[in-house]
């Protein structure tokens, strides 16, 4: 599933391939993808457009727009981005096209349908109305927003971690890694956090993402990309603890299933 890391590399990416150019026309092909639009509207109001850039908040990719207006993508659980030109054939399970004025293209790919992609006035309105909290890779959010995140839900902080409220763009993969690097079990109450651990928890939010994000896609089909030190290329049945050896274990969490090593992560008792 698509996370902050993947997210940030569609960002990148699209950035690089489609910066400046001019929307021609959009071509949709499963109309159950928009959000709170119609079809024939969606793509009248792109009709003209140019691509300025863009920004990510969490998992969240924003498209800003020439004369105005943003474009919103979430990637679900399988969605992705592929720059075509002229002479590229369409990816499978292409939803939404965006043909642009000099040939190229730029596809929104998702197999299980299950993202969105949607039309807006303004970004810091869009995040405010989805509730999403801060963004977990903004220099803005310090140790102090991280405080706050966590007095405010005395839960699991494997469930705080993924709650996007709290902090947008950790899922259920890097919030298994996170808690590995901090040796953290995962149904640890957030109220039994002592502050050193809440401290290296913090540091691990960060050097994760980062980490992801510099090694290229994060998402379990580029494991190889990732240090050997990590836990997500033993996130597996069989899997084994990089750093003891020991079983990789699992347990739900809100229907997801999380791993971790019970002797690197000691359950609070």
């Amino acid at each position: 599933m698509p996370e902050l890391p993947d997210v940030e590399l569609f960002r990148r990416y699209l950035d690089q391939t489609c910066k400046g150019r001019v929307i021609r026309d959009v071509a949709i092909s499963d109309s159950k993808m928009l959000s709170g639009i119609p079809s024939d509207a969606f793509a009248a109001r792109l009709e003209g457009a140019r691509i300025l850039g863009s920004r990510r908040h969490g998992k969240h990719l924003l498209v800003r727009l020439a004369p105005s207006g943003w474009i919103t993508m979430h990637f679900g659980l399988t969605g992705a981005l592929r720059h075509l030109d002229g002479a590229e054939a369409e990816p499978p399970y292409t939803r939404i096209r965006f043909d642009f004025a000099d040939g190229h293209h730029l596809a929104y790919i998702n197999l299980r349908r299950l993202g969105a992609v949607g039309l807006i006035d303004d970004a810091d309105s869009f995040i405010a109305a989805e509730k999403l909290g801060p963004d977990a890779l903004d220099p803005r959010f310090d140790f102090a927003a991280f405080e706050r995140a966590l007095s405010a839900r005395k839960r699991d902080i494997k469930s705080v971690l993924m709650d996007q409220t709290a902090i947008a763009g950790i899922g259920n993969i890097y919030s298994d890694e996170i808690l590995f690097q901090a040796g953290i079990h995962p149904k640890t109450r957030t109220d039994r956090l002592g502050l050193n651990a809440r401290k290296l928890l913090f540091h691990q939010v960060k050097r994760v993402l980062e980490t992801a994000v510099e090694r290229g896609p994060g998402a379990e089909l580029f494991v190889d990309a990732l240090p050997r030190s990590f836990l997500l290329p033993q996130r597996k049945k069989g899997g084994r603890c990089p750093r003891c050896g020991g079983e990789v274990r699992t347990a739900k969490f809100a229907g997801r299933t999380a791993y971790y090593c019970r002797h690197c992560q000691v359950e609070d008792t």
